[in-house]
């Protein structure tokens, strides 16, 4: 599949979903194309996945400094952007993906030599368009809708999951586990809910001597690796709360806290692995027994949120080229082929928007800088991107950035 035959399949799939467009509609596509190939777009990267703060004198991208609209304006592509907030205060979104939440990160200290990285959300109030925090949590996830999301309460592992109602900010009911639960994902559809087990807290940190950039011996708060308490994890019906625990065995090549997640279809399970390059995923199914990829997601990276369209038909992979400070390209991909097909604007690609547009990280300093960003939007087939928010200042620090939680509409 090549660029032309993507954005041909693409108009068709708009074609069925829209009413007629009348005489002349072939004419006036292929004059835009035509306009579209004679412009000269004026000329970012990898960032944590995840998932999510104000910028004060950092560089703006070059696409976007000569849009003047305010920032609250809801554009006709579905599209509200607040670039002059970061972290944002008021609804963010593109297409089918929303800003959710967003959470920072800290560590509190438990003994002299050990301390819990603790995160603090912010929660979409869907009533006022806000940004709401709510400490409660030490772990959120959102379900496809934007009406429940899942939570879990400040000491982990902890042996009961909430179903809160965004809308009230109230647990509508508990899901009562044996074993503690320590992370969560919802599967494509939102009926499931895969919780992650650990027989110990992991977000615990240990203080070990590091080398910073001037190689210069400090004390730090570091996670373990190769000593994770993962134990398993359940597969939980939303609905009633009913489900069976599977234990995984013991692996040296993960992190303290290495979640699981469902594959697209729902039938397995998969994690982060650490290994020869960076992205590595495992799959396993419902023995807790590892099993190769799925045929559509042998190709893609644990590291790059956005994963498979929609339409299931494309594969985002992770940055490829980054040629300036405000300009780098990922790579999208033949899921089951892993070949190329064209390469899109952006570092990391968080999020679906539509089967043509993502929501990805854009590096908004110089190769040479401290690693700063911003949300955009960027179109397969377009050098163009839409800022969403402002700039991310310290996207790879854990303490002073602000991590996104996307969650389809």
């Amino acid at each position: 599949m090549n660029v032309e035959e993507l954005l041909r399949d693409s108009l068709r799939e708009l074609a069925a979903e829209q009413p007629s467009a009348g005489g002349g509609f072939a004419d006036r596509v292929l004059a835009t194309r035509r306009r579209r190939r004679a412009r000269r777009l004026a000329s970012m990267a990898a960032a944590t996945a995840a998932v999510v703060a104000v910028a004060v004198g950092v560089p703006l991208l070059e696409s976007g400094k000569s849009d003047v609209r305010p920032s609250d304006v809801v554009r006709k592509d579905g599209i509200t952007a607040h670039p002059d907030q970061s972290p944002p205060r008021e609804l963010v979104a593109a297409g089918n993906a929303v800003l959710a939440a967003y959470y920072t990160v800290r560590n509190r200290p438990t003994t002299e030599h050990t301390a819990v990285q603790e995160r603090t959300y912010r929660l979409l109030d869907p009533r006022t368009g806000t940004y709401e925090k709510d400490a409660r949590w030490s772990i959120v996830a959102v379900a496809p809708g934007l009406r429940t999301a899942a939570v879990l309460e400040r000491n982990l592992p902890t042996q009961r999951i909430g179903l809160l109602d965004l809308a009230t900010g109230r647990v509508e009911r508990w899901i009562q586990v044996e074993h503690g639960v320590g992370g969560l994902a919802f599967s494509d559809d939102g009926r499931r809910l895969v919780a992650t087990t650990y027989d110990g807290n992991p977000d615990l940190r240990t203080k070990v001597k590091v080398r910073d950039s001037r190689h210069k011996e400090v004390w730090a708060w570091e996670a373990g690796f190769g000593d994770s308490s993962r134990s398993g994890f359940y597969d939980l019906d939303v609905a009633s709360g009913e489900g069976a625990w599977t234990p995984v065995a013991f692996d040296r090549n993960t992190n303290s806290r290495q979640d699981f997640a469902f594959s697209r279809a729902g039938d397995l399970m998969y994690a982060q692995v650490i290994g020869g390059r960076d992205g590595m995923q495992q799959f396993y199914d419902h023995r807790g027994a590892k099993v190769a990829a799925p045929a559509d997601e042998r190709y893609l990276r644990s590291d790059v949120p956005a994963r498979l369209s929609p339409n299931g038909r494309l594969a985002a992979l992770g940055l490829t080229k980054e040629v300036a400070p405000g300009k780098s390209y990922s790579s999208i991909r033949d899921p089951r082929s892993g070949e190329e097909i064209t390469r899109v604007r952006g570092g990391e690609l968080l999020a679906w928007a539509d089967d043509r547009r993502l929501v990805a990280w854009e590096r908004a300093s110089g190769l040479d800088e401290p690693y700063r960003a911003r949300l955009v939007v960027v179109t397969i087939g377009s050098d163009k991107v839409v800022p969403l928010s402002g700039v991310q200042k310290q996207m790879y620090d854990d303490l002073k950035a602000w991590h996104p939680v996307f969650a389809r509409r």
